[in-house]
């Protein structure tokens, strides 16, 4: 007689939606409904954990007593999230992971959300086995980013924040900047160039990862970007944040 597959809760935090999903920490896959409710306006940390724990109901039975992993848009060490962006922040220092281990009585392990996506796509997706550096990139409230070398995660990558016209380049470079300002894709294409152009001249990297939501449509963007390296769509699109954190869970 086989065990049962080893699962974990992926619950991913985002500026607009929040997500949850059971994962089978084997294979990658999701093995749930995809769950979803908009973050909470200010998206300050009592009403984001009344959220989560909505969404671990939603999940139903199956999801009782498995662990959990979550991921967030701040810098995250040692289970603290270190700043906050889209977010409020009242999450600047707070001890998030003793704060959820406690009100959802099991084990949690926060990540940044980025680095989530970016250990899904390496360890399920496109950068499997890839050598040297890949970059992922997460488009959506904002630009996140995960830096993946021969295998490893280097957490805490926060290219979004990069300095472009005297402010975060994610403010003027995110697909929120395009709903925000109602560019064009081409537009707003010609935007994402420069961001690409300025990473690769700084980082060089082997391969570039494109996730976040927008990843769904990468025909109305992709082949307006040119870069030296190949640029890919993640395999697990706008999954990989649920699945990356799941697969923290047990870390």
């Amino acid at each position: 007689m086989t065990n049962p597959p080893q699962r974990a809760i992926g619950i991913d935090i985002g500026g607009t939606g929040m997500k949850a999903g059971i994962v089978d920490l084997e294979t990658g896959a999701l093995v749930s409904d995809r769950v979803r409710i908009p973050t909470p306006k200010g998206a300050t940390p009592p009403d984001v954990l009344r959220t989560a724990t909505e969404l671990v109901d939603l999940l139903g039975a199956d999801a009782a007593d498995l662990p959990v992993g979550v991921c967030f848009p701040a810098i995250v060490k040692a289970g603290v999230t270190l700043s906050a962006a889209n977010v409020s922040d009242k999450w600047i220092g707070l001890e998030a992971d003793t704060m959820f281990s406690q009100a959802l009585g099991r084990d949690i392990h926060f990540v940044n959300d980025a680095d989530a996506a970016g250990l899904a796509e390496l360890r399920f997706g496109a950068a499997k086995a890839q050598p040297g550096l890949t970059i992922m990139t997460t488009l959506g409230t904002g630009i996140g980013s995960a830096f993946l070398f021969d295998g490893k995660l280097v957490p805490n990558s926060e290219l979004g924040h990069l300095i472009w016209k005297g402010d975060s380049i994610e403010k003027w470079a995110a697909p929120t900047a395009r709903e925000r300002e109602d560019l064009s894709w081409a537009k707003w294409t010609s935007r994402l160039q420069k961001f690409y152009a300025h990473v690769e001249f700084l980082f060089s990297p082997d391969l570039i990862i494109v996730g976040g939501g927008v990843s769904k449509n990468p025909e109305k963007f992709l082949p307006g970007i040119t870069t030296r390296a190949p640029i890919v769509v993640a395999e697990h699109q706008n999954n990989a944040g649920i699945i990356g954190a799941a697969s923290l869970a047990l870390a």
